[in-house]
């Protein structure tokens, strides 16, 4: 063993993203392994030999570039385990003070390894550095299972699985996590949501989306000042990948519109968002804490009637929306897409009800109610502006 041999090492470690300690401890456990199999043993993963055979222990010295290989005996008064023991007497040969119960190391001459068990110390060192491999990027990426990542593809096979370089992982994007109308190739740089990382037999799993709401949150995060500062907030998302969603916000502050600044100076935030979407349409609403003010919302661009909501039997929420006739194919949208988002978005099943013509009694209630708020604050106002004269007097 020579240094230039233990600075290789450390050149592996760094290659395969391990930590120069861990491939020495893997190393030196693989040259246990071979010896102990050459000697006819089984590993300790071989449960009917588990715990049979010497004691062996290896020691590399990364600075010195020394390697022993030891027998590890504990003195006895008799022997019953020839291979983990040794008779006191025997063992004063080798050292005069030895006392029952103490362990003896026996240096084990390197020439005993065969061509055999180096083999078996390269496969076993292989395994063991894809294991710790497996293990630091499982690590690593399920602290940001639920986040935005970047990465690269890797290669699309002909299932239609887009495999996306992460660093050191590959993540899987099956077909149902893509956008539909993007078209995936070899290099090309992709935002994706990190959907889900486990463990398995072959190594971490990582699952990446196109398609998640999240996405479309993160982006709109990175676009929209408001909503990273938090004074604007989205409140739900309803997504159709590829073709439309609807975004439902509010604003914290009342001089701030949500919806202006979603769509930002000529539509320039919502577009950016688009583009990094495929094109995808991107609706923003007003949220309302009031159900039927919130569905009326997500109806849009549709204009809608009177909205009476029930809960069935099963638990579901259900609206049903007056509608006239030339609002009706607005409201259901192209192949019922406007109604499936809103119903998505709201959490309302939603059934139209056709009329000639709509008398929308909650619309009227709200737009009277705003109209006396209005005219309660013209009075105060009148009121403060006439005592200022009165005080005067």
């Amino acid at each position: 063993m020579n240094k230039e041999f233990v600075d290789a090492l450390a050149q592996v470690a760094h290659e395969r993203g391990v930590t120069a300690e861990e491939l020495i401890q893997n190393f030196e456990e693989a040259l246990r392994l071979a010896y102990l199999r050459q000697k006819g043993y089984r590993t300790r993963r071989d449960s009917e030999e588990e715990g049979k055979g010497p004691i062996v222990e290896v020691h590399l010295d990364p600075q010195m570039g020394t390697l022993e290989v030891l027998e590890v005996k504990r003195v006895v008064e008799k022997v019953q385990d020839p291979e983990k023991e040794i008779d006191l007497e025997t063992a004063r040969q080798y050292d005069p003070e030895v006392s029952v119960g103490e362990e003896m190391e026996f240096p084990i001459d390197p020439e005993e390894f065969s061509r055999i068990a180096i083999q078996i110390a390269k496969q076993v060192l292989t395994q063991r550095l894809k294991e710790a491999e497996r293990t630091r990027v499982h690590n690593e990426y399920k602290d940001k299972e639920g986040e935005v990542v970047t990465g690269t593809v890797a290669r699309v096979d002909n299932r239609g699985n887009v495999y996306v370089e992460l660093g050191r992982g590959e993540a899987l994007m099956p077909p149902k996590e893509q956008i539909p109308t993007e078209r995936y190739y070899p290099g090309q740089r992709l935002k994706v949501y990190l959907k889900q990382v486990q463990r398995s037999s072959k190594g971490p799993s990582l699952l990446v989306s196109r398609a998640h709401e999240e996405l479309l949150r993160y982006l709109l995060r990175q676009e929209v000042p408001e909503i990273a500062e938090g004074i604007v907030e989205v409140k739900a998302i309803a997504r159709e990948p590829g073709s439309r969603s609807k975004v439902a916000v509010m604003s914290h502050n009342p001089n701030v519109d949500p919806i202006g600044a979603c769509i930002g100076h000529k539509g320039q935030r919502i577009q950016s968002v688009s583009a990094e979407l495929g094109r995808e349409r991107v609706d923003i609403i007003q949220w309302s804490s009031n159900p039927k003010e919130f569905i009326r919302n997500a109806l849009s661009p549709a204009t809608v009637g009177e909205i009476t909501l029930e809960t069935r039997e099963d638990g579901k929420n259900r609206a049903r929306v007056v509608v006239a006739k030339d609002q009706h194919s607005l409201a259901i949208g192209k192949s019922g897409q406007n109604v499936r988002l809103a119903s998505k978005l709201t959490g309302y099943e939603i059934d139209f009800e056709e009329a000639e013509e709509i008398t929308d009694l909650d619309a009227a209630i709200l737009k009277a109610a705003e109209k006396e708020e209005a005219l309660r604050a013209s009075q105060s106002a009148k009121e403060r502006f006439d005592s200022l004269f009165k005080n005067g007097e």
